[in-house]
């Protein structure tokens, strides 16, 4: 149970307050009076930053937005840092507010989480939070990111992080006009198998690379269903904002299972099995190629409805395959590049990477280690989301590495939606098709607008 606040520390937070300094100033000058005096100060260790703790001053202060599943495993990974605390949740269901806050308090060990079911009040009210996790469905990633952003907060998202081209864009030049951070949750690109993979394409080590394979998700479709689920009784605003949870999107009647994941594979929720996978693996393709800042420039339809075995062409020749099964590799989220001098592969799941020569793989701790000690990154994504927080330099997975990367996969759903090969210029990131210029933003239900 928390100690109740003596009249002490009331006292103390009130001279701090009224003083105008730095709350590590006052406790320096409170300690060295009163070791002056005779009669020095009780400072826990923890608030000086001593016994491996970090002191208050220099913790980066969080929020989390939509904390389902896939955020708690997130917020899990986050809170054990040490120069990290959250301190609120905002969600829109009332058991996942409750569930964050438990998870929280039980870390820190208080009851200090504030619950929010409000977006908006909850970034009017919260001046003090430096950053967010953004764990929301689909729909919500990139309205989310933008208003925090414009709240001054850092933002760590997940994938995939926008719906549309025209949102992408939208972030981007919100996280470069508010000179915000911004992570989007391609944890791979932060794990030694992958960067291995990357940085042997990148380097040459497998000569001149002609063709990458990247993994789409083996279920749904990109075609995805277009009508909605029956209507069932709303339930109090309290227990699930229902206006809140759809945000931009189109009114639809509530249906429980919407709110318990199933709006996936829904065209107002969802990116698609492409989108769904394709986040990761066409930011870890284009990384390798040195593509990371642009996109494909032709895109061939294939008369199925995943797009597996999908071709999408770059400017320089590079081809990225889209592929659904496990012919390239075994495990989620796979790639493989290819090279005129060899190949290498890895997915979920791998102790090592494939590689075509066992010299190849006799690189493995070389290229990793260099590419830690070049670029200063960790081999941690998150780590890396709070090491630029405090540096203010660009994450791995920055505004524009994810924009660049959710537009191939936005142009390979429309490819796949119109039937038909398309042409894109990735400067103008328009198309050479006005249907397809079309479906390149989507209008969005007001309040919840950009």
């Amino acid at each position: 149970m928390r100690e109740p606040v003596s009249s002490t520390s009331r006292a103390t937070a009130a001279a701090v307050r009224a003083s105008g300094i730095s709350r590590r100033l006052f406790l320096k000058r409170v300690a060295t009076v009163g070791a002056v005096l005779g009669c020095p100060a009780i400072i826990p260790a923890s608030a000086l930053g001593r016994n491996g703790a970090v002191a208050p001053s220099e913790r980066i202060v969080m929020g989390a937005i939509g904390i389902g599943s896939r955020g708690m495993f997130v917020l899990r990974w986050m809170l054990p840092e040490k120069d990290v605390q959250f301190v609120a949740v905002c969600d829109a269901k009332r058991s996942a507010r409750e569930a964050v806050k438990r998870t929280i308090d039980q870390h820190y060990g208080n009851q200090d989480c504030r619950m929010y079911r409000d977006i908006r009040e909850f970034l009017a009210e919260r001046t003090d939070i430096d950053a967010v996790l953004i764990a929301t469905g689909d729909r919500w990633h990139a309205l989310a990111s933008i208003w925090a952003m414009r709240a001054g907060k850092d933002v760590y998202v997940e994938k995939p992080s926008s719906m549309t081209i025209a949102e992408g864009r939208a972030v981007l030049e919100t996280a470069r006009r508010y000179g915000r951070i911004y992570q989007t949750g391609t944890q791979r690109l932060s794990e030694a198998n992958f960067v291995f993979c990357i940085e042997a394409a990148r380097q040459g080590l497998l000569g001149r690379v002609h063709t990458v394979y990247a993994h789409i998700a083996p279920w749904d479709a990109a075609e995805m269903r277009h009508d909605w689920l029956p209507a069932q009784p709303e339930p109090p605003p309290e227990e699930v904002d229902w206006d809140a949870w759809l945000g931009p999107c189109p009114w639809r009647p509530y249906n429980a299972n919407y709110v318990a994941g199933g709006w996936r594979g829904h065209y107002d929720f969802h990116t698609s099995c492409i989108g769904e996978w394709g986040a990761h693996t066409f930011a870890q393709a284009q990384a390798g190629i040195g593509m990371e800042h642009t996109s494909p420039t032709h895109y061939h339809y294939v008369p199925n409805e995943t797009g597996d075995g999908m071709v999408a062409e770059f400017a320089n020749g590079v081809r990225l395959i889209l592929s659904r099964g496990d012919k390239w590799w075994h495990g989620s989220c796979g790639m493989r590049f290819e090279g005129t001098e060899g190949w290498a592969s890895c997915a979920d799941g791998y102790s090592k990477p494939e590689v075509s020569s066992p010299k190849l793989l006799g690189e493995l701790r070389r290229v990793v280690s260099d590419y830690m000690a070049r670029t200063g990154r960790p081999m941690s994504h998150v780590r890396d989301f709070f090491d630029c927080v405090k540096s203010r330099r660009l994450p791995v997975a920055n505004a524009a590495v994810m924009h660049h990367s959710m537009t191939t996969v936005h142009a390979c759903n429309i490819c796949m939606w119109l039937k038909r090969d398309l042409v894109f210029d990735p400067v103008k990131e328009e198309f050479n098709d006005p249907e397809a210029n079309r479906l390149r933003s989507r209008a969005m239900r007001a309040p919840w607008t950009i």
